[in-house]
């Protein structure tokens, strides 16, 4: 049936955000005296966060002398560059017009703090095409909890068993089975290269984001 809404993760799942977090996590490296990162590497890790990188780049740990004062540097930075090279995923534009033209709302349910989410969209011109935004400042708990899910499935008077979900990590693909969604795993995203996201079980997995439009029932 067609999906009373569908509900996207951001960054490695609508949004190719890694170019820019390349360029600011370098420019942090480069004034520490530290080596420079690959694409590939800060790719592989933009899904797990900032502190991801940091760890990447500094060979810190949450905890450890330093850490913090390197992830608020990161941060700082990344804020100045949220929307510079970040772009939709290619394809993706045309689901979005899909699901516009359609009438299914669209949302993103991300662990994307909203002091960057909102800017990221309004560079991009999505702020007022897209739903609900459900950053982690909306709810007690994060994902695979699917407290932003289910808020997100409220907000647009949808039932969740009708909706779907589309992520590029573990997370995602456990708060979406938790909100009772249909979960479609982005295999374009962010995979961590040591993890097989066959074993996720999703109900879907997409190579591209075209792959979205036959699940569509439209």
């Amino acid at each position: 049936m067609k999906p009373e809404a569908v509900f996207f993760d951001l960054d490695g799942t609508l949004i190719d955000t890694a170019p820019d977090f390349y360029v600011v996590l370098n420019q942090v490296l480069a004034a520490a005296g530290r080596p420079e990162q690959t694409l590939a590497a800060v790719r592989s890790q933009v899904s797990n966060g900032a502190r991801a990188l940091v760890t990447l780049g500094f060979g810190l740990a949450p905890g450890d002398a330093g850490f913090d004062a390197a992830l608020n540097t990161l941060l700082d930075a990344y804020e100045q560059r949220v929307a510079v090279d970040s772009c939709l995923f290619v394809g993706m534009d045309a689901v979005l017009d899909t699901l516009d033209n359609a009438g299914i709302p669209w949302g993103i349910v991300t662990n994307k703090p909203e002091r960057f989410t909102l800017p990221v969209l309004v560079g991009l011109d999505l702020i007022e095409r897209v739903g609900p935004i459900i950053c982690p400042d909306h709810v007690a708990l994060r994902k695979p909890d699917p407290e932003g899910l289910l808020i997100a499935a409220r907000q647009v008077e949808a039932d969740p068993a009708r909706c779907l979900y589309v992520g590029d990590h573990l997370r995602d693909i456990e708060a979406g089975r938790n909100a009772g969604m249909t979960t479609v795993a982005a295999l374009f995203g962010y995979l961590d290269p040591n993890e097989d996201p066959r074993a996720w079980h999703a109900d879907h997995y997409i190579d591209e984001a075209s792959d979205l439009l036959p699940l569509l029932h439209i």
